[in-house]
């Protein structure tokens, strides 16, 4: 069993990304779980889940409008594969881009 935890940061702003919605589902697209990135922009999910394919959807669109910043992703859906006791995923975002990578 593995666990997955998620860190977002505002690239633009240099700030932690607070206040995102965060969606984790299966590989067929089953929302298991949501939640909302806390004041230092982290999601950690405390369930067990299987090793495989899950997909992380981040509202990001919603997230820019309420702070009234225009934005060209509407949501960032990202599919990744739990294969460890832990996983990490980061996304850094701003605006117009954003990168990912497997964190520790």
């Amino acid at each position: 069993m593995t666990t997955c935890s998620t860190h977002v940061l505002d690239a633009a702003r240099g700030l932690p990304a607070a206040g995102i919605d965060v969606t984790l589902a299966d590989a067929d697209g089953t929302a298991l779980e949501h939640a909302r990135t806390d004041e230092d922009g982290r999601v950690r999910w405390a369930g067990d889940l299987a090793p495989g394919a899950y997909r992380l959807t981040f509202a990001t669109g919603e997230w820019f409008a309420a702070a009234d910043r225009d934005t060209f992703f509407g949501r960032v859906d990202l599919t990744v594969a739990l294969d460890s006791e832990h996983v990490h995923v980061a996304l850094l975002l701003s605006p117009y881009a954003y990168t990912t990578y497997r964190g520790s």
